[in-house]
């Protein structure tokens, strides 16, 4: 028996559907779907007809009324590819109360799909962590987005980012363009993490980074801490975060506008969210980007 049908792994998967369900249709009342004018389903407006046009789409009442020819056009969807890229480093076990950044990247990653599969977008899933990338190509079925979600349930932070060799392959090969969505907390140690975006960028892909931080992170308020350690590397260091943390903020605030920079001289789309933020404000403002 597959594996996809264990009773556990199947209610794992109901569950991080329904999650991703609830957060996207909570706020998807009022924002209207990206849409191209084309001989779709619902009616959106008459325009004059033009040699080459589909016979097929005149409107001969409009005809008989005003014995000019007309082509009713219909909004359709636009149907995209979507890669969700997630770092599955160790340094995405880091906890800010009672959630990690792993876990808020495998909601936003499931919420991502579910509502890309609902428009009827084909949806693909990458997952890099050190010597080791799951893939699944980009397709478009219920059966596809239950694996992508199994696949979400069982990501297990560790060791560091993917080498260069070991991803550039997925985008060689292939001239199908994509939208490609990378969670990360962007914690790298030789700009592996640009590398990897460079190459998307290089093959014309559109990027989106969502880029995950702690509140803690933020504030340098790690309550009751003074011995700090490294996720990936295992160093440590003893910190008094009241002496430091003026300079703590104004390093990092250059760091992060360094980093927003780059990205958009990349023309990539940047977002950087803390994982207290509510899901549907991240998606909100993804879905104002497709607009």
């Amino acid at each position: 028996m597959s594996k996809l049908l264990d009773p556990k792994i199947m209610i794992a998967i109901k569950e991080l559907s329904l999650a991703a369900k609830t957060t996207i249709e909570g706020f998807m009342h009022g924002i209207n779907k990206s849409s191209i004018k084309g001989p779709g389903m619902e009616f959106s407006q008459y325009r004059s007809y033009q040699p080459g046009d589909d016979l097929r789409l005149l409107d001969w009442k409009m005809f008989a009324r005003s014995d000019r020819y007309y082509i009713r056009e219909s909004e359709v969807e636009t149907n995209i590819a979507i890669r969700l890229v997630l770092d599955a480093s160790a340094s995405m076990n880091h906890q800010d109360g009672d959630y990690k950044k792993i876990d808020y990247a495998r909601y936003l990653a499931a919420s991502l799909a579910y509502l890309g599969n609902l428009q009827g977008d084909s949806i693909g899933l990458n997952i890099f962590k050190e010597n080791e990338v799951v893939a699944l190509p980009t397709k478009q079925d219920h059966q596809h987005l239950s694996r992508l979600f199994f696949q979400l349930e069982q990501i297990h932070p560790e060791g560091t980012f993917s080498r260069s060799e070991v991803y550039k392959q997925l985008y060689t090969g292939s001239n199908q363009k994509e939208l490609t969505i990378f969670i990360t907390d962007l914690y790298e140690s030789e700009d592996e993490i640009f590398e990897l975006l460079d190459v998307a960028a290089s093959v014309k892909h559109e990027v989106i980074v969502f880029h995950l931080m702690g509140r803690n992170e933020l504030e340098l308020n790690f309550k009751g801490y003074t011995n700090f350690e490294d996720l990936e590397t295992g160093a440590s260091v003893q910190v008094e975060q009241a002496s430091i943390r003026k300079t703590y903020l104004n390093n990092l605030n250059r760091y992060l506008e360094d980093v927003r920079i780059k990205a958009l001289n990349r023309g990539i789309y940047y977002r950087m969210l803390c994982i207290d933020e509510p899901l549907e404000l991240a998606l909100r403002d993804f879905l104002n980007q497709r607009k």
